[in-house]
């Protein structure tokens, strides 16, 4: 492929590593779920609310952030988003309450939510004409991250305890030093002169309806894999699982969706992007199903097809909506990652509560129906003539 012939290929590496760096620490929480709720005897509602205020935070964070990427050259919300969750996500092992544990947990999330609309701006100017691919590599550094990410921080609590988490910060500090010297200046889009409403107007505006379609199509994915996400490591640690097993399940839904996610760029990059997200919703809600009702050993290739469903449409999402929003590709970005993320999120609480009156499987089973209805929004997508025309 032409974009690995290029000299820009360093720049996407290093915009991935930022992605994987900070999703490496993110990812640290809900496999310890288990491990907080022995320790400070969390609901599963405490939880969803832990769970729901990151996504909060990512919904509030990321579009004002987005905006103001479009309009300022700086560093300033790359690395210093970065260096929030590497400081303050191994310091929740140490937290001593429930509220001290959500404060922990939000400045990590306030941070993931600084940096993400930056970077995913600048992977497609520098991808050329592989912009499907580029955020494909790009998202697959996130997603592998909280693969690796689970197994690291299980493997770490259960050999060293919930208490030595803080020593894991020097890995990121270490990789901050690398990435100070690799990360170019962000590129303004000429939109300084406007303001908030303005900027949307002159960027959004034309095509706000195919926007807000790609747009609720994400918050609806977002919240189904959220809510798989947060509350299957409790299950199956209420199922006797081990925390490295749990560990080793959210690894492998995770690597499973940077596998779909690199695959679904690379498709929608010959045949356009529409056809990927109406195969890929189409199959979700059975294999769903079929996972919800495996167990045994049956439960990792399982996990590793939900994974690789639930998580595939979201470098997709993205790179529609840039493509028709070129003069303001930060802040769709936010759109589409943080603001969708995050009201997608904000939902989790409430499946946390009807997990705690009724059953989390339960929950989930008709959580898994919702693919139905984004099928039906995904028929409406823009085709790949509408976005060759922007």
């Amino acid at each position: 492929m032409k974009i690995f012939e290029s000299a820009n290929v360093r720049v996407i590496l290093a915009l991935t590593l930022i992605h994987f760096t900070g999703d490496f620490y993110s990812s640290f929480t809900s496999p310890l779920f288990p491990v907080f709720v022995e320790k400070l005897g969390l609901t599963m509602t405490q939880i969803g609310l832990i769970a729901g205020l990151s996504r909060f935070l990512a919904f509030i964070v990321q579009p004002s952030v987005g905006y103001l990427a479009d309009r300022y050259q700086t560093r300033f919300f790359i690395l210093g988003g970065l260096l929030l969750p590497i400081v303050f996500i191994p310091l929740t092992g140490i937290a001593p309450c429930f509220w001290m544990l959500l404060l922990f947990t939000a400045l990590g999330a306030v941070g993931s939510s600084m940096f993400h609309p930056s970077v995913a701006g600048m992977v497609t100017l520098y991808a050329r004409n592989h912009m499907g691919v580029a955020m494909s590599i790009f998202n697959m550094g996130g997603t592998l991250s909280f693969a690796v990410g689970p197994l690291f921080i299980t493997w770490f609590v259960a050999s060293y305890g919930l208490e030595a988490t803080p020593v894991t910060m020097m890995l990121g500090l270490v990789v901050m030093l690398f990435l100070y010297r690799m990360v170019p200046m962000p590129q303004g889009e000429g939109l300084k002169k406007l303001g908030f409403i303005g900027s949307i107007r002159e960027t959004i505006g034309p095509v706000w309806k195919p926007i807000f379609l790609i747009w609720l199509v994400m918050v609806l994915r977002a919240l189904i894999s959220q809510s798989f996400l947060t509350f299957l490591p409790v299950y199956y640690a209420r199922q006797g699982y081990s925390l490295i097993s749990i560990g080793t399940l959210v690894a492998l839904f995770t690597v499973a969706g940077a596998v779909s996610g690199l695959l679904g760029g690379y498709i929608g990059d010959k045949i356009g992007y529409k056809p990927v997200f109406i195969v890929n919703f189409t199959l979700m809600t059975p294999v769903l199903f079929l996972f919800l009702n495996l167990t045994g050993k049956w439960i990792y290739p399982g996990v590793f097809l939900a994974g690789f469903f639930l998580l595939a449409a979201m470098p997709l999402g993205v790179v529609m909506a840039q493509e028709l929003v070129p003069k303001g590709r930060a802040m769709v970005s936010s759109l589409m990652m943080g603001f969708a993320y995050g009201l997608g999120g904000i939902l989790t609480p409430v499946v946390g509560k009807l997990a705690d009156i009724f059953s989390i499987r339960e929950v989930l089973f008709y959580v898994s129906f919702l693919p139905v209805l984004i099928l039906v929004l995904v028929f409406f997508f823009p085709g790949r003539s509408t976005l060759d025309n922007r």
